[in-house]
Formats: C-alpha cells, sequence, structure tokens
C-alpha cells in the first residue's frame, strides 16, 4: 500500500534543517504532502522522529562469492531494521565487480531480495589489482553509481590519473581510500603509545593525510569528481578543507565506529574493535566529529563489513578487519546527539541528505515529491545490543553488550512499510 498517512510526527527535515511536529501523506509511493501541527486520520506516530530513510555508503555485501557472510536478503533486512532504505554496495566481493554483467547480476539480485534500494559501486580496475582501468562507461550504462577499489589503494599514479580522466569526461564519481599503502601495510591499530604497549603492528595518522594529499593533487589535475570513502585522522582535514575552499569537487565521509569509538577500545585485543582503518586517538575521533558539525566531512556512513567467526576469532593482529553496521548506524549516532555534539538534523543530513546528492540519488528528503523513504524512530528508547539479535548473517559488532539508545518503529521505502518493530520483523 504506497497511499497513506502519518500523523503527530516529529518531522526532521535535514534540507531545511528543521524539526517540526507535524503529518505526513504518502501517494503513490512519494510525499505528496506535509503539513504542521495535528491531522487527524493515518497513522498515529506518537510524537516519535519522523526522517528520510538513511543512505547508507560502503555496505559490503557477500554476493558474489561470500554469500555466508552476508547475503542481499539478509543485508536488505538489517538495512529496514536500522532504517536505512538506500545501501551503497561496494564492489570488493570475491568476484570483483568489474564488469557489467557481474554488475547486472548483483542489481538482479539485489532486485529480486533486497527490501530496501541498492546502489552499486563498481571496481575502478580490473580486479582492482591498480593495473587496468575497468570499462567505466558500459558500467555506468549498467547502473554503477560510483568507482572505487575500496581498500586496494592504486599506487600506480599514472593508472590512477588516467581513471580520473577518462571519469572526468563521462560526469563519473571516484572513491578513493586515503592511505598511503607503504606505511600502513600490515597494520593492525593505529601508532602511537597504546600500540607500542600493545606491541602490534601500527599505522601512523600520517599514512591517511599523505595518501589524501596524493588523491588531491590529482583531482586537481583531472577535475574529477571525488569522494574520500573515510577519514579518521585530525592530520586529514587540513588538507580537505584547502581542497573544498580552492573549489574542487570533492566530499568525504566518516564511519560511525571512528565517530564513537577509540584506539582504547581495543582494550585486551578484542578483535570485534579491528577495523580499516584502525580506530584513533579520542582527540583524531573528537576531531572528526567538530569536521561532520562544520561541514568538512559530509557523509556517515556504517562501512558494514560482515566477517565470519572463524575470521575473527584469530589473533587480533591475523584477525580480520571490519564490523557490521547496518542495525547500529542510527543507534550509535544518536550517542553524538545526546552527549550535544550533533543535532538531529546535522546528523541526518550526514547519513541522509547529503549522500543522496552525492551520488544522485532521489531520497535524502520530506520535501513534496521526493520518494517515500522514511524512517520512524525513538531517540530515547534504551536497549543493550545483543549480536545475536542481529539480522546480518555475521554478527561482528564492536557494540555487542553496548548500551545504546535509539530504537526504529518503522522503515518505509517508496511507502512500502519494510520493518515494523511492533511485529519484530521485516513485513515486506
Amino acid at each position: 500500500m504506497t497511499n497513506a498517512r502519518l500523523h503527530n510526527a516529529r518531522l526532521i527535515d535535514p534540507e531545511t534543517g528543521t524539526e517540526t511536529l507535524g503529518w505526513l501523506r504518502i501517494e503513490g509511493g512519494l510525499i505528496a504532502e506535509t503539513g504542521e501541527g495535528p491531522r487527524q486520520g493515518g497513522l498515529d506516530c506518537g510524537g516519535l522522529c519522523l526522517a528520510p530513510g538513511l543512505v547508507d555508503v560502503g555496505v559490503k555485501v557477500g554476493e558474489p562469492g561470500e554469500r555466508h557472510k552476508e547475503s542481499l536478503r539478509t543485508a536488505g533486512r538489517a538495512a529496514a531494521a536500522g532504517g536505512v532504505t538506500s545501501m551503497v554496495t561496494r564492489p570488493d566481493t570475491l568476484t570483483p565487480i568489474d564488469t557489467p554483467e557481474v554488475l547486472d547480476f548483483v542489481r538482479r539480485r539485489a532486485r529480486d531480495d533486497a527490501i530496501v534500494r541498492v546502489h552499486p559501486l563498481a571496481a575502478l580496475t580490473k580486479g582492482r589489482e591498480g593495473r587496468e582501468m575497468t570499462e567505466i562507461g558500459f558500467l555506468l550504462d549498467a547502473g554503477a553509481v560510483a568507482f572505487t577499489d575500496g581498500d586496494a589503494v592504486t599506487t600506480d599514479t599514472r593508472v590512477l590519473s588516467r581513471c580520473m580522466i577518462y571519469a572526468k569526461g563521462l560526469g563519473a564519481l571516484i572513491l578513493g581510500h586515503p592511505q598511503d599503502p607503504g606505511l600502513s601495510r600490515g597494520a593492525a591499530v593505529t601508532s602511537g603509545k597504546f600500540a607500542a604497549l600493545k606491541g602490534l603492528p601500527a599505522a601512523p595518522p600520517m599514512a591517511e593525510r599523505m595518501g589524501l594529499e596524493r588523491d588531491l593533487a590529482l583531482v586537481e589535475m583531472t577535475g574529477v569528481r571525488y569522494h574520500a570513502d573515510q577519514l579518521s585522522t585530525a592530520a586529514a582535514l587540513p588538507a580537505l578543507r584547502r581542497a573544498k575552499a580552492a573549489g574542487l569537487d570533492v566530499t568525504a565521509g566518516v564511519s560511525i565506529h571512528h565517530l564513537t569509538l577509540n584506539e582504547f577500545d581495543v582494550g585486551d585485543f578484542r578483535t570485534f574493535f579491528k577495523l580499516k582503518p584502525p580506530l584513533r586517538s579520542e582527540d583524531d575521533r573528537l576531531a572528526m566529529v567538530e569536521a561532520v558539525a562544520d561541514g568538512t566531512i559530509d557523509i556517515i556512513c556504517s562501512m558494514h563489513t560482515p566477517q565470519d567467526e572463524e575470521s575473527k576469532r584469530l589473533p587480533f593482529e591475523a584477525a580480520a578487519s571490519g564490523a557490521v553496521g547496518l542495525e547500529t548506524l542510527l543507534p550509535a549516532a544518536l550517542r553524538l546527539y545526546h552527549s550535544g555534539q550533533l543535532t538531529l538534523t546535522e546528523l541526518l543530513r550526514a547519513m541522509s541528505l547529503n549522500p543522496a546528492r552525492r551520488f544522485g540519488l532521489p531520497g535524502g528528503r520530506l520535501s513534496v515529491g521526493a520518494p517515500a523513504d522514511l524512517v520512524l524512530f525513538d531517540p530515547d528508547a534504551p536497549f543493550r545490543l545483543d549480536r545475536f539479535t542481529l539480522r546480518s548473517k555475521s554478527k561482528n559488532t564492536p557494540f555487542d553488550g553496548a548500551l545504546l539508545q535509539g530504537r526504529v518503529a518503522g522503515t518505509w521505502v517508496g511507502g512500502e512499510r519494510v520493518f515494523d518493530a511492533a511485529r519484530d520483523g521485516a513485513v515486506a
């Protein structure tokens, strides 16, 4: 049923930066009308927050090749439960998404299995090996929203510059993973006293700055549209600010884990906290929060990276990096709201409006004519997370056992309700 009315809702509109008590009417899968004040009829939201659905950039799904870690079906259900209505998925699958045929397979599986919208990224170079450019034009025609090799940083600057020149000609967006491979190779944690105390191989924050400076120099040379997938250090921010001030078409993201956790959370070698890039210092974390608040960093994402038990139940240095985050993105982000560091409109701007705009997607808004992709949530509802209740196939979350605040009550995609907490699950 794509026609509905939701009333008595606290409308969080990141486009206008406003919070108002009002109502919203859905017709034909689109937002047909909104207004302030009381309005009878339809679903009573009970004063909960109603906002544009989250647009999560950089979601790893195990299809094709690692379906045992995460399928499009389970990722879609996890996303719906977390208020994520659009997933921008990564190409770093076991069979990389580097040809139109593989991309078409993913899009067809997503259409059949996922209950949220799926927008695939494609690899920038064949096999993500950094040697030969993929068929960017054909991949764009096949539905790729942007291009990236993920954490497989292209070390051959000539190859990367050619990719950027070609992408510029087609108006394509390139995602970079700012990191100097030489300095960060084999790192398990960030460098500093903690790393020295634990005796773990470490990556200095300067590795991120150097990687970003290299990419931004090529952006200046080619004029390509560029997005840094996730920054994590204060050292990288001056370069980003200079690039924006110079008028380069650049944006940047940060993962929710780097906004809410720091290097000390690793504790006694807890592998669920092993991420890439590694968790940084508390000063870096605070700098990232500040950068989101002032608009230097545009996007907050989960960097959802499912890993099975076998790859995490290893010594810290040998364990796989990454954490799931589709269902914890919103409640973890609300930590920043409850601490007074970011407002709800600032959070939704970074998790919904900005990613939709950057990737050319129609969502992220509550304005008339926008898709009725919505999340209804209680920002104050407390709960203790049990990782075994997560809908993802993999359960590698650093928030296992943590006290969180903020629960999703309902999620709509194109006006269809795909998650209802009262029914404890997906309804589509």
